[in-house]
């Protein structure tokens, strides 16, 4: 469910970087008469020089990909190990008391919601860790873009081009 959660939110971001990039086109205005074919040739040039200045590049977006998953993978057992356990230490109060099938009933109970509990709460950590990883990568794609465009404004005003 995670992975698949996962999978989709990589889509959404790589589908709105492309997106975002192809919106954000400059206007491109030559100020020293030059004609449309000097103009697709600088807008090359620059292209290619500010993909190497800035390590971005536009037209092939890095991926936002999920972080990998931790070692330890959650295997569901946390309710049954929690109604073993709370079940032998019901059973151990309850035979002190005179009735360990109460103990151990009661036990097992209080162990089982206790461990579904602790599941729940490492399913939401992770899933927390993994939203913070695909933010951090998203802001390092924001600004790899956003050196991508100042670098190609840098080059076409270089070339006699107004930018905007």
């Amino acid at each position: 469910m995670i992975s698949r959660w996962l999978s989709t939110s990589a889509a959404v971001v790589a589908f709105l970087a492309a997106g975002a990039a192809l919106a954000q086109q400059p206007f491109i205005y030559p100020t020293k008469g030059q004609n449309p074919q000097q103009l697709e040739f600088d807008k090359g040039q620059c292209y290619t020089w500010a993909v190497q200045q800035s390590g971005y590049d536009p037209a092939n977006p890095p991926i936002a990909t999920p972080p990998p998953q931790p070692m330890q993978q959650d295997d569901g057992s946390q309710p049954a190990r929690g109604l073993f356990g709370g079940a032998l230490l019901g059973a151990g109060i309850g035979a002190i008391s005179g009735n360990a099938g109460e103990g151990a009933a009661i036990g097992g109970l209080f162990g089982m919601v206790r461990g579904a509990g602790r599941q729940r709460q490492q399913q939401q950590q992770q899933q927390q860790q993994q939203a913070a990883a695909m933010q951090q990568q998203q802001a390092m794609q924001g600004q790899g873009l956003n050196n991508y465009q100042r670098a190609f404004r840098a080059c076409m005003n270089g070339r006699g081009y107004n930018v905007d």
